[in-house]
């Protein structure tokens, strides 16, 4: 028994070639999702009375490590690595509370500079790391 086909070939990588409005949204989400997650650490950090300061400083908590979390799980399919890095975001944010609950330094922007430290420097390592294969790829193609 056969199956027929709706679209051709040629029409369906045409379709997908072709630019247009809603094509490229993931650039333009995550450039919002940043801005967002700025808004609430800087609300955080100033210690604003705006009823948005909660909500914002939350996502950015989460936001943050999750992005440097994510950055490491390339091998993973999509849903998971939402999951996992949500769930390692979780992790770094109670591991940077009990620690400075540990040494008796608890304070709001206390936590927020860790928390941003600790996704920066997550993000940073990821990088560096997934930069230096392929240099060491090119230098062996070269001789």
């Amino acid at each position: 028994m056969q199956t027929a086909r709706s679209k051709t070939a040629g029409t369906d990588g045409a379709a997908r070639a072709r630019p247009g409005p809603g094509r490229d949204l993931a650039p333009l989400s995550a450039g919002a999702a940043t801005a967002v997650a700025a808004v609430g650490a800087v609300l955080a950090l100033t210690d604003s009375g705006s009823p948005l300061r909660g909500p914002l400083t939350l996502f950015f908590l989460l936001a943050a490590p999750a992005a440097a979390v994510a950055s490491g799980l390339r091998g993973l399919d999509p849903f998971a690595r939402v999951l996992v890095s949500l769930a390692g975001a979780v992790v770094l944010d109670m591991l940077v509370a009990q620690g400075m609950l540990a040494v008796h330094r608890w304070s709001v922007p206390g936590g927020i500079a860790a928390v941003t430290a600790l996704s920066c420097l997550g993000l940073g390592l990821t990088l560096v790391h997934a930069r230096r294969p392929r240099a060491r790829e090119a230098g062996r193609q070269g001789t």
